[in-house]
């Protein structure tokens, strides 16, 4: 077990004082057998009132309604975390799932519903091809398959931190070679959907212990990360991380899960004013180990 606080910290300036429609905030962490929420707080400037629900998903939102106007809008969250490795990557896949093609049980094709299906054109079938292209033989190995496809992501396609709002499609990334973490999990998404899987969008941050001392070493640590969650029966949901190559590795922190990358945007809202009032925003994201006797940041 590892104890980790993570500060996220979203500023967003203007040019006048503008009046804040309601802002959606996803920040906060659910508890489940690997993650356990120790504490959270979320410190709004302006003050505003805030009340949680869950969506669809499950997800712990926030919505929040400002008091009054500002020319400024900082919003800080800090949590405080313990984070439990899984003992490895050996999965208990059901016997009828190692090998690929598998049928999924009609409970669990009920259940899966949407998150079977590919969400993005691709008229000419070319994402559909390149899928099919990591199939070496029929049957294979299930996990080899999906193995490959993250580890092709990683090792054939270039990283870039795109700071603009959005995702790409996945046929922009697969001609284009190159994308964000998010562009890069929703490729692999629509990838797994095009072979028959369910996978849905994981957004939430990612832990490397060289940031301890300032120094990354892991590709989209000291911000927010996204991957992807393909399921297999027998071993569930299992994480794929295709911008570092891993699978379920110990150093995700997930916050939210979802059907499609824009049902999981941190923090989400308007304003009215001028035109030329958005100055811009700057996002700054820390993780960090801490013992556990350790306050909450500040």
């Amino acid at each position: 077990m590892q104890t980790l606080t993570v500060r996220h910290v979203t500023h967003y300036h203007y040019a006048n004082s503008v009046i804040f429609h309601s802002h959606r905030l996803m920040l906060r962490p659910r508890d489940s057998h690997d993650l356990r929420l120790v504490g959270a707080e979320i410190t709004l400037s302006p003050h505003g009132t805030m009340r949680w629900i869950h969506d669809v998903f499950g997800n712990s939102v926030a919505i929040v309604d400002f008091l009054e106007p500002s020319n400024e809008l900082k919003i800080e969250s800090v949590l405080k975390l313990e984070r439990y490795g899984l003992g490895g990557l050996v999965f208990d896949i059901d016997d009828g799932a190692k090998t690929y093609p598998f049928v999924y049980s009609p409970d669990d094709r009920i259940d899966l519903g949407r998150m079977l299906d590919p969400h993005y054109p691709d008229p000419n079938g070319e994402l559909a091809n390149w899928a099919k292209g990591f199939i070496a033989a029929r049957s294979t190995d299930t996990m080899a398959l999906l193995t490959d496809i993250n580890n092709s992501i990683h090792q054939n396609f270039s990283y870039n931190l795109r700071i603009e709002e959005g995702t790409q499609p996945p046929l922009e990334t697969l001609r284009l070679g190159t994308g964000s973490c998010r562009d890069f999990a929703l490729l692999l998404i629509e990838t797994a959907r095009a072979l028959g899987f369910g996978a849905r969008f994981v957004t939430g941050y990612l832990y490397d212990p060289a940031l301890d001392g300032d120094d990354s070493a892991v590709v989209g640590a000291g911000a927010t990360h996204a991957w992807a969650d393909i399921y297999l029966p027998g071993a569930g949901w299992v994480e794929f991380d295709p911008t570092n190559g891993t699978i379920a590795a110990d150093n995700l922190i997930r916050v939210a899960v979802t059907r499609d990358p824009s049902q999981a945007v941190p923090v989400a809202g308007g304003f009215t004013g001028l035109t030329g009032d958005y100055l811009g925003m700057n996002v700054e994201v820390a993780v960090r180990s801490v013992r556990p006797e350790e306050p909450l940041a500040a």
